[in-house]
């Protein structure tokens, strides 16, 4: 698997994704994956929030996210646990990072905007199978750092499921699904960085354990992806606290 980052310009409100895509990246193979960072989509989007003093950031949190969590213990690092589209995030993945002076807000209808780069990339490269990926980072209980996550993506199946299948010594496997997705994701958000590399683009080249598909993910497949909060392994941490909704 080869992973490569590619520069930008940096991106303004209201830029075209499409044409970005279109002048930002290599001639796209058969095969390939393009990564695609959320921040950028939502500039695009016009998802910011000018930080000029009067926002109240937490307020901005709980109209954003799902379910939210507060707490006292929280404003060290001044987040809010928050779960929005059904992911544990922080802040309801609400950043100001490279935002310049915006608060820049996870993009709508994420899972379309995925179609819609697959679809132009497919119909542009004159390309069969090739995947699209909107990635975020996340952090996981228990350690520091963080590590890239995919929120949407287009053209393969990003489960692999081991069920009912043997290890190396003939005992079927009974919960294991591997997380395509995430793994993929994970590798480019490395590749792409954190800070100021100004590479919100990747290409994966070489994903020969990839399922490719031709058609945009369904509501059951997208649904598919999800636990319940109940039936999370970790239902004792998130299905216990008291989570708040917004109004």
């Amino acid at each position: 698997m080869i992973v490569t980052a590619h520069k930008t310009p940096k991106v303004a409100i209201g830029d075209d994704m499409l044409p970005l895509l279109s002048t930002r990246l290599p001639a796209i193979a058969e095969g390939d994956i393009v990564v695609v960072t959320s921040k950028i989509v939502s500039i695009c989007q016009g998802r910011v929030v000018k930080n000029d003093g009067t926002v109240d950031k937490y307020e901005l949190i709980r109209k954003e996210a799902d379910r939210y969590l507060e707490d006292d213990r929280l404003s060290a690092y001044g987040i809010v646990l928050t779960i929005k589209d059904h992911t544990l995030i922080a802040s309801a993945g609400i950043d100001e990072s490279n935002g310049n002076g915006y608060f820049i807000l996870w993009p709508k209808n994420v899972h379309q905007m995925a179609a819609d780069i697959w679809a132009f990339l497919r119909k542009r490269y004159t390309l069969k199978n090739l995947g699209v990926i909107i990635t975020d980072s996340h952090t996981t209980p228990l350690r520091w750092g963080t590590t890239g996550i995919g929120i949407a993506w287009c053209g393969f199946e990003p489960l692999k499921n081991y069920i009912g299948t043997p290890d190396i010594f003939g005992r079927n496997l009974h919960v294991t699904k591997a997380s395509m997705l995430d793994g993929l994701a994970g590798a480019a958000v490395a590749v792409m960085g954190e800070g100021n590399e100004q590479t919100p683009l990747a290409v994966i080249r070489d994903v020969p354990f990839v399922t490719f598909q031709t058609h945009p993910p369904t509501g059951k497949e997208i649904a598919a992806l999800q636990i319940s909060l109940k039936d999370d392994i970790y239902a004792p941490l998130v299905d216990s606290p008291k989570w708040k909704t917004k109004k």
